[in-house]
């Protein structure tokens, strides 16, 4: 059996990377999900959904690159909000290009959504510590700056 027993920070790392940052992934997820979900969203639609209200109207090339995440799971995650009449996607500049953009609908959801998030990121906090989730953040962006960054050659 595997320990939970939290290691310090001066040790060799043991185990897979990526299953401890998918395991802490999955309970904060949990914990932002039961919060939010009283707005009738989840949090990774609240986060499209936010997104798309800053940067709207935006191309979805460029959504999915200020999302860090793949076109095909932009468009997989968009259909549910286009479904509930929160966001749009309609013609761009030319008959080749896209625009993604929130509806008043949409814009609605998100005020309501931004009171439950709050409140979900407060009890995160509370029950974190505030100082260690700051430094989470910040360790985050750092291994994101890291992993962004071209491979020695």
């Amino acid at each position: 059996m595997m320990s939970t027993r939290p290691r310090s920070a001066s040790s060799s790392p043991l185990g897979c990377s990526s299953f401890k940052l998918r395991q802490l992934s999955r309970r904060v997820s949990q914990h932002f999900d039961q919060i939010v979900g009283a707005a009738g969203l989840k949090t990774t639609q609240y986060s499209l959904l936010s997104h798309v209200v800053t940067l709207g109207p935006v191309r979805p090339g460029d959504l999915a690159a200020a999302m860090e995440m793949d076109a095909s799971t932009l468009t997989r995650n968009l259909q549910p909000l286009v479904a509930q009449g929160w966001v749009e996607v309609g013609p761009g500049d030319d008959g080749r290009s896209r625009f993604v953009t929130a509806t008043d609908a949409g814009r609605d959801k998100r005020v309501e959504a931004q009171r439950e998030w709050k409140r979900a990121q407060l009890a995160f906090n509370e029950q974190v510590g505030a100082a260690r989730v700051a430094r989470l953040h910040a360790l985050i962006d750092e291994c994101l700056a890291a992993m962004n960054e071209p491979p020695p050659e």
